[in-house]
């Protein structure tokens, strides 16, 4: 089953675009010599843990003379960013020469669906990008519970996010580029791979989605032998299924009914002997 949730990323004009700053509230035009763009000029985002939205701030210095600047964010309503300032000296160089900073853009799980904003601000000159916050999806019989919640690790490599192996992507051919979770240890065993769920839930059956391309084939690139775990009401964690000497690049699991608030992947061994890897985790409810 091919779960994506294509509205919980960014949505609207994905390409960069210099802002127009507005006016000084004077009424004077502002006197600044920094450009400021935003990728993408709006965004959307959902309720879930690990389904932040993402911007990409960008300043130039447009002006003859280098200069440091301050690029201030002022999230309106529940918006929490992962930065509210953006500071950088900023070169006069022939090319102009951009600076960036990535931005996470998250909002709790009970937040009203609806319009919102962060307002930035350089040199008193400010401009506003549009923030839609959308319902959560809906999470009934079959669906996968796994889907965008709080994911953790031992460890994450460097070119991966925890939350890739969470994000509804399950194909390998992103792998390393849009989706999928390395752990940071080369032929350290074991590691894990957990995702908290949103509320005690009863389940039967866990899905893992392990490297698997013509280049990277799982019979020597996947993970090979793990348990599968779920969290009692302890906080101990037990083994509810095991898989040993697997080639293969989806690996179903089943098992007798359990409730549970989380489910960790317990990485024992990865074929090659190199890392533990996840492109998706996926857990049903019976």
């Amino acid at each position: 089953m091919t779960i994506r949730w294509q509205s919980a990323v960014a949505l609207g004009t994905a390409v960069a675009a210099a802002i127009a700053l507005p006016q000084a509230t004077n009424g004077a035009p502002p006197r600044t010599d920094v450009q400021v763009s935003v990728q993408p000029t709006q965004l959307s985002v959902v309720g879930l843990p690990c389904f932040p939205g993402n911007l990409t701030l960008t300043m130039t210095n447009t002006g003859a003379e280098d200069r440091y600047a301050d690029l201030t964010l002022d999230p309106r309503g529940p918006l929490q960013l992962s930065r509210e300032l953006f500071s950088s000296w900023l070169p006069a160089v022939d090319p102009d020469q951009p600076v960036s900073a990535p931005v996470e853009v998250r909002v709790p799980r009970d937040t009203q669906p609806g319009n919102y904003s962060i307002e930035l601000e350089v040199d008193r000159s400010k401009v506003t990008v549009p923030v839609t916050v959308n319902p959560l999806p809906a999470k009934g019989p079959g669906s996968n519970v796994a889907l965008g919640e709080q994911a953790t690790a031992s460890s994450t490599h460097g070119n991966f996010a925890v939350c890739g192996g969470v994000d509804g992507d399950h194909d390998s051919a992103h792998w390393d580029t849009l989706t999928g979770w390395n752990d940071g240890t080369r032929a350290v065993f074991p590691d894990n791979y957990a995702v908290t769920l949103a509320a005690p839930t009863t389940i039967n059956r866990v899905e893992l989605y392990t490297l698997d391309t013509a280049q990277w084939p799982a019979a020597t690139n996947g993970l090979r032998d793990w348990d599968v775990q779920v969290r009692s009401g302890t906080g101990d964690w037990q083994t509810v299924a095991q898989v040993r000497g697997n080639t293969l690049g989806h690996v179903v699991s089943t098992f007798d009914p359990v409730q549970t608030d989380a489910v960790r992947i317990l990485c024992l061994a990865g074929n090659g002997n190199t890392y533990s890897r996840i492109v998706e985790l996926e857990v049903y409810g019976s």
